[in-house]
């Protein structure tokens, strides 16, 4: 009886032990990462999102777009105010729900 309970212990503290462990590595790899340099792939990569990042900022919207990828837009949105009767589609919908009554009326 007591053996079977040290095992059973023994088997959830492993199990413990092993999430712990796990987390840590998986965290320390993180830090590892970042602390050496990328290899020159990952940085072009990155390079290029955070140049797009700033030309999209600079252009307050989708960045190297002509005339023609607003006018699409334009339609595409006319479509869908068809479609679900109209409304600003750039703000969240105000949902007003009304509280059930739960009171008995009288039969």
């Amino acid at each position: 009886m007591i053996l079977q309970q040290l095992f059973r212990f023994s088997s959830i503290f492993r199990s413990a032990i092993l999430i712990h462990l796990r987390r840590n590595i998986g965290l320390s790899a993180i830090v590892f990462n970042k602390a050496k340099e990328l290899d020159p792939v990952q940085k072009l990569f990155i390079d290029k999102i955070r140049e797009y990042n700033m030309k999209s900022q600079k252009a307050g919207g989708p960045a190297d777009v002509g005339p023609e990828y607003q006018k699409d837009m334009a339609e595409e949105i006319a479509k869908i105010q068809r479609l679900y009767g109209g409304g600003d589609l750039t703000k969240f919908p105000d949902f007003k729900f009304e509280e059930p009554n739960f009171e008995e009326s009288p039969k």
